[in-house]
């Protein structure tokens, strides 16, 4: 039998212990994001990639396909922001790429969003997406498409019924990762 179950520790009255020091608000500030911010974002996408099924990559992004990708949306005029805390961390960012390469769909892109883990559930998604269809509809973008993995992301599918975005159909069984089939939904929205 160990100590504490026949002589449970002593606690003082609620009364006189010290109150918890209270949390600091969670505070960020979003901006278009630089080729500094890279590493960063680098480093939260390759979190979804080894850890979770929201991405279908199943292989690292280097810095160096990322900074390809940076500069092909900045010459395109698509957004991409980044949620910085007042240190100057990235907790998060938002972007848009090309729906498909063809030229008669530069008028529509597909959005992405991710999070640093420690900064889920703080409303920081939601404010990304909403500074970002604001930037997409100011670039000239028409149509963003959400491609959601249907397994493990409610979250994202309930954050884009919130801003408009509309089910457009739903694909099974399209991506094989961690050992499991996976499928899609897909979302819509008109930017008018």
């Amino acid at each position: 039998m160990l100590e504490e179950e026949y002589n449970p520790r002593r606690q003082l009255p609620p009364h006189l212990r010290k109150a918890p020091e209270p949390e600091p608000e969670f505070a960020f500030e979003i901006r278009d994001a630089t080729e500094g911010d890279l590493p960063d974002i680098r480093e939260i996408y390759n979190h979804y990639v080894a850890n979770s099924t929201v991405t279908f990559d199943e292989e690292p992004q280097t810095l160096k396909e990322l900074r390809a990708k940076f500069r092909h949306n900045a010459k395109l005029g698509y957004p991409w922001l980044v949620a910085v805390s007042p240190s100057g961390q990235v907790l998060g960012y938002a972007n848009a790429t090309p729906w498909k390469q063809k030229a008669a769909y530069r008028y529509t892109v597909e959005n992405s969003i991710y999070l640093r883990a420690a900064s889920t559930g703080k409303g920081l998604g939601t404010a990304l997406m909403s500074e970002f269809l604001s930037r997409a509809k100011a670039a000239g973008i028409k149509e963003v498409i959400a491609v959601i993995a249907d397994k493990g992301a409610d979250a994202s599918i309930a954050m884009h019924t919130a801003f408009g975005f509309k089910e457009i159909g739903h694909m099974g069984k399209v991506g094989f990762k961690f050992g499991r089939w996976l499928g899609t939904v897909l979302m819509q929205k008109s930017l008018k």
